[in-house]
C-alpha cells in the first residue's frame, strides 16, 4: 500500500482531508457564532420581554399589525422567538441547521419588507438582512466547529445538506409567513 501511495498522489492528499481544521478556523468560528447568534437572541429579546430596550409583545405586536401582519402580537411573537431561539441555536452550536434556519426565515421576512427601499441599510433597505441570512447559512454549510454543543451529532460538520436544509426550512417558513401572515 504504501507504494501505492507514493504513486498516487492523490491517496496522500485523501489522508490530509481527514485532519481537523486548525484551531485558528475553529475559534473564528466560534467568535462568528457568539456575536451573530447573541445579537439575535438580543434582538428577539427586545421583542419578546422588551430587554434591552425594546417595546415588548405589545409594542413589537402593534409595529407588526401597521406594516400588514395580523394578529401582530402573534408575528411579533412568532418572529422574536425564531430570533431568540435561534440566535441562542447558532451561539452555542446546538441544532445548528435548525438554528440557521429560524435566523435565515426571519431575515427573508425582513428582506421583503426592505426590498422596497434598496440596498443598503441607511434606506431601509435589504443589506444588514442580507448579511445576517447569509452567516446563518454559510454557518450551517461549515458547521458549527470544534466548540459547539452539536460535536456528538453528525450534523456537527455542515455540508450542503445541511445548508440546504437551513435554506429550505427558513425559506418555507418564510413563504408561510407571506401567505398567512399578510
Amino acid at each position: 500500500m504504501r507504494l501505492l501511495a507514493e504513486r498516487r498522489p492523490d491517496v496522500q492528499a485523501r489522508s490530509d482531508t481527514l485532519r481537523s481544521p486548525p484551531l485558528g478556523a475553529d475559534l473564528g468560528l466560534l467568535l462568528l457564532r457568539l456575536a451573530v447568534g447573541l445579537l439575535m437572541a438580543g434582538h428577539g429579546a427586545q421583542k419578546l420581554f422588551g430587554f434591552f430596550g425594546g417595546h415588548g409583545l405589545g409594542g413589537t405586536g402593534r409595529a407588526f399589525a401597521a406594516l400588514g401582519f395580523h394578529p401582530g402580537r402573534f408575528y411579533a411573537g412568532l418572529c422574536g422567538a425564531s430570533e431568540f431561539l435561534g440566535g441562542l441555536g447558532l451561539a452555542a452550536g446546538l441544532f445548528t441547521p435548525l438554528a440557521a434556519a429560524a435566523v435565515i426565515g426571519v431575515m427573508i421576512n425582513a428582506m421583503i419588507l426592505g426590498v422596497p427601499h434598496g440596498l443598503w441599510t441607511t434606506d431601509g433597505g435589504i443589506e444588514y438582512p442580507l448579511c445576517l441570512g447569509a452567516v446563518a447559512l454559510s454557518i450551517a454549510a461549515i458547521g458549527p466547529g470544534r466548540f459547539a454543543l452539536d460535536r456528538p451529532f453528525r450534523w456537527r460538520d455542515g455540508g450542503l445538506g445541511c445548508a440546504a436544509f437551513a435554506l429550505g426550512v427558513g425559506g418555507l417558513g418564510a413563504a408561510l409567513i407571506q401567505l398567512l401572515g399578510l
